[in-house]
């Protein structure tokens, strides 16, 4: 493989655009032996049963190689297409809530133990955990704390665990072949609003015409739009742990909406 191209870095692994023997174009990520790479590699192997995601082509703890995905700009076709897909992906389903290997975020770990109980996986394996992570004061912590305590109340009628990307804000999302191509996943069996809940959270070209074709492919249980702060509580945790007090007032505004519900 020859790197062609230097494309920045990312949570301290370097990004480049190479050529292999054979011709073909690839994406690869290298850094510090670490098991990251390989669950990256495997929840983009198990989403790709379903969606479009980029070819595996090698991965060690060193590397992760990638088929090269040809950008496009994204067009409202293309976003209604995505959001077809992306119900289909959700309804390929898990085995249960988590995932058989372990789950990272950036280069953040996850607990991936599986659960049969949203709610309660959602609370102490995403959730809770990032709590004791991102030094927020107690008065924060608290309300959080009161929050989570609800998430049995607030949850929603049980559905079935779905197959997520579980990291799906748009840098995540790239447009190509007249559809979204899923990237960088921290995949598992989760909610499927879980999701959905992300992409609002930083926005994503086409929102709306997503979400409505989402719809007519896999109709959303009542009360939807109203538990999307439930589902973004963790990814705002993330960035609290990951960036510090910036996004610490959206994270609060989230769990106040929570206890609302």
């Amino acid at each position: 493989m020859r790197f062609t191209e230097e494309l920045g870095t990312s949570h301290g692994r370097r990004l480049r655009r190479g050529v292999l023997d054979d011709g073909r174009e690839v994406f690869a990520k290298t850094g510090a032996g670490s098991p990251v790479f390989a669950s990256e590699a495997k929840g983009l192997r198990w989403l790709g049963e379903a969606i479009t995601v980029p070819e595996v082509i090698e991965v060690a703890d060193d590397r992760l190689v990638l088929s090269w995905v040809g950008e496009e700009p994204p067009t409202a076709a293309a976003a209604e297409r995505f959001g077809r897909d992306l119900a289909r992906l959700h309804g390929a389903g898990a085995p249960a809530f988590g995932a058989p290997w372990p789950g990272f975020i950036a280069e953040l770990p996850m607990d991936n133990a599986p659960a049969d109980d949203w709610p309660a996986f959602y609370a102490s394996r995403r959730v809770l955990p990032f709590v004791r992570r991102s030094r927020l004061p107690s008065s924060d912590v608290h309300l959080i704390e009161r929050a989570v305590a609800r998430f049995g109340e607030v949850a929603g009628e049980p559905e079935p665990p779905a197959r997520i990307h579980g990291d799906l804000w748009s840098g995540n999302l790239l447009w190509s072949g007249g559809t979204g191509v899923l990237v960088d996943p921290a995949a598992h069996g989760g909610h499927r609003e879980t999701d959905l809940a992300m992409l609002a959270l930083f926005g994503a070209p086409h929102l709306d015409r997503i979400l409505g074709a989402y719809r007519e492919e896999a109709p959303l249980a009542d009360g939807w739009r109203e538990r999307v702060p439930l589902h973004q509580l963790h990814p705002l945790l993330v960035h609290v742990v990951l960036f510090g007090g910036a996004y610490r007032d959206s994270l609060i505004a989230a769990a106040a909406r929570v206890l609302e519900l």
